[in-house]
């Protein structure tokens, strides 16, 4: 039976950013270097794929710190956590490797800056997404959340003259515009940080899909469905006029989405390996003639750090 021609094309960049690499390169050079259990509060980055497999390497994924047995090595998340996590993991006497994104770390010196100033800080970005909330634990006093105009609108400061705003890295600069810009009518005085501080990743990503957008009859997104860059991606191929699925796996795909397609756009999160986006071609391949082309677009460089205790001989580069 001959198969259908399908064109593949992938997004580039695509899949991990150099903060998912340093995260989970923190996890395993750990393994190596201290031997399992290594505990991690919660997971390292948001893909149960790469969860499953540091845990057979020996990594142990916890809720909170109270989990982890007294004097053991602690790993803190690429997404950051707040200070009372950090007390919490002295009164426990852990040992305690941070691979909070070094972008995180920023926005969290930002906010603790802001604050030593006097200003009230608002911080632009998702509720309950573990970043938004070590970023809200980073100072005494609070930090207000706003997602939405509606929120802006609802804002009630104790001095309109002193305000700041930060933002969650996850968010391009597409995503934080509008309301950046309605803090700035009704707070003019505000300040904020400079347009290059967003994550350069999630820029990058955003632009990839609505680049896919304007070829591809369907785009379909590798990523976790709790994943807020992963998320945003759909939503973006969606808003470009392109029916766009999220699916954690090839196996999650339904035959049915590609009917009448003849060119489908693949791109994945930040937190997304690359060999799940090659399995979901494996999984396209037997069903149809699939011809595979990437679109030539931005090319990271970008690598971070180790943290000193975990760096060898390579320079402590991920």
């Amino acid at each position: 039976m001959n198969k259908r021609p399908l064109q593949v094309i992938l997004a580039q960049p695509r899949g991990f950013c150099a903060g998912v690499v340093r995260a989970i390169d923190i996890v395993e050079r750990a393994l190596e270097i201290y031997g399992a259990p290594v505990y991690v509060r919660h997971e390292i980055v948001h893909n149960k794929h790469v969860v499953e497999s540091l845990v057979a390497k020996g990594a142990r994924f916890v809720e909170e710190v109270s989990d982890i047995p007294t004097g053991a090595i602690a790993v803190f998340s690429a997404h950051g956590v707040s200070r009372k996590v950090w007390d919490d993991a002295g009164d426990g006497d852990l040992r305690v490797i941070d691979a909070t994104c070094p972008l995180v770390s920023k926005v969290h010196n930002e906010t603790k800056r802001y604050a030593r100033q006097g200003y009230e800080i608002i911080l632009i970005g998702h509720p309950g997404h573990p970043e938004v909330e070590g970023t809200m634990g980073q100072v005494p006093g609070g930090v207000h959340l706003v997602s939405d105009l509606a929120d802006v609108a609802a804002l009630q400061p104790a001095d309109p003259e002193r305000l700041s705003y930060v933002t969650q890295t996850t968010l391009s600069v597409d995503d934080t515009r509008e309301i950046i810009a309605a803090l700035k009518v009704r707070f003019p005085g505000i300040q904020g940080p400079d347009v290059k501080d967003i994550c350069y990743a999630t820029q990058n990503r955003q632009t990839a899909v609505r680049l896919l957008a304007e070829t591809s009859d369907v785009i379909l997104v590798i990523g976790a469905d709790y994943s807020s860059n992963s998320n945003r991606l759909r939503e973006i191929g969606e808003m470009s006029g392109t029916d766009s699925y999220l699916i954690p796996d090839a196996g999650s795909l339904d035959p049915a989405w590609l009917d009448g397609a003849k060119t489908v756009g693949v791109t994945a999160g930040a937190s997304a390996p690359e060999y799940l986006v090659q399995g979901l071609i494996e999984r396209l391949e037997e069903m149809f003639e699939v011809t595979v082309s990437a679109y030539k677009g931005i090319e990271e460089n970008v690598t971070f750090r180790l943290p000193r205790e975990l760096a060898g001989a390579d320079g402590g580069r991920a």
